[in-house]
């Protein structure tokens, strides 16, 4: 059969058939071996040293290329092993041009590689591409980095007008993919080079596995980083491989429900006069919102009954964060505001979840909040 499959149909069938000739397995075996037996000199199966490769993770490799539309995968030991592999291509003195409103580790990595190895940022809003223009003429400058929608105040980027801007200047353009996932947008489709994820987040989906993947579009760019890769090691575990292998067949079903929870809870949040304003990039399972006051967060949070308060996203759980005081507490207090990021916002990861229990959670929270205000002031 030469007619490409759809995308659900590639991940169901992640890994069945990859040992036919031995058992026939249709779950893909898991390979716990950190070491293969040759034959004799210049005899290799294919396998050497785990850190190199491995069985299980090749299978999970294979299905996230198929994901994203690319040449090569790659399964790291967390995200931000993934963001510093793909930083591993620059150099000292090297420019990036990197979005505004980031994930708070990002701009923590960024910092750490200016202050220790020469490694220069401009910022960039997204939304200015007279001003990404400018920026990309300068000779330092090669790379850029974006996050879309953003993290946590859900801006939109056009990532095919940006990687037409950025490759007439010989820049990679480099895109973190995780909150809207290769379902909802290919960004190597778009222009994109290379592609990363925090498949801690909604590839794994459960809140149980630590893991980063990056997917490269060009064979060039995969050799250089499987290169690195060997040599720094941060490598995917064989059981994670596997669970992370198993989680993407349901992603498909989970995120349709992430996104149907997602839209009547945005739906909800718009009506309620306690809240000022609601973030959502139309499609997915992060909203971020603003409540009328920033005194009413931690009894809000408190209140929840089946929201968690908690820092991650994208797992079956709903999860609720502050972002100014947890994953972008690492800037001041001055570069928060002036991303929109403040004491009042908060960040809720949609779960899977009746949708009308969540609603009702979130209500309930936020009246108790708002009364208690009331009678504080009365």
């Amino acid at each position: 059969m030469t007619k490409k499959q759809h995308i659900e149909t590639i991940l169901a069938q992640a890994g069945n058939r990859s040992d036919d000739e031995k058992t026939g397995a249709v779950s893909t075996p898991l390979y716990f071996s950190t070491a293969y037996r040759h034959a004799g000199l210049g005899q290799s199966t294919g396998y050497d040293y785990s850190r190199e490769t491995n069985p299980t993770r090749d299978q999970l490799q294979q299905a996230l290329a198929k994901l994203e539309n690319g040449d090569t995968a790659f399964a790291l030991s967390s995200g931000m092993a993934a963001i510093q592999l793909v930083f591993t291509q620059f150099k000292t003195g090297d420019e990036i041009v990197v979005s505004d409103d980031l994930y708070g580790g990002s701009f923590r990595f960024f910092d750490l590689l200016t202050d220790n190895y020469g490694l220069k940022f401009d910022l960039w809003d997204g939304q200015d591409y007279a001003r990404l223009t400018e920026l990309t003429k300068h000779a330092e400058t090669k790379g850029i980095w974006l996050e879309t929608p953003s993290n946590p105040t859900m801006k939109i980027i056009d990532i095919h007008h940006t990687a037409e801007i950025a490759h007439k200047n010989g820049m990679k353009v480099i895109v973190d993919n995780t909150f809207y996932t290769p379902l909802l947008q290919q960004p190597l489709n778009e222009g994109a080079d290379i592609v990363v994820h925090s498949a801690t987040k909604y590839l794994s989906g459960h809140n149980d596995i630590l893991a980063g993947a990056v997917v490269c579009k060009s064979q060039d760019d995969a050799d250089l980083i499987d290169h690195n890769l060997t040599t720094t090691g941060a490598v995917l575990d064989p059981f994670d491989c596997w669970l992370l292998l198993r989680s993407l067949k349901t992603l498909p079903l989970r995120l349709a429900q992430h996104e149907r929870n997602a839209k009547a809870i945005v739906a909800d949040l718009e009506k309620n006069s306690a809240v000022e304003k609601v973030l959502y990039p139309g499609h997915g399972g992060m909203i971020s919102f603003y409540v009328r006051d920033e005194s009413w967060v931690n009894t809000i949070l408190q209140n929840l009954e089946i929201i968690s308060f908690a820092e991650s996203l994208g797992g079956v759980e709903s999860l609720m964060t502050v972002p100014a005081i947890q994953t972008h507490k690492d800037l001041s207090v001055a570069e928060r505001e002036a991303k929109g990021i403040t004491r009042n916002l908060l960040r809720l990861s949609v779960g899977i979840e009746n949708s009308d229990d969540l609603i009702d959670d979130l209500d309930h929270a936020i009246s108790v909040a708002a009364k208690n205000t009331i009678k504080t002031t009365n």
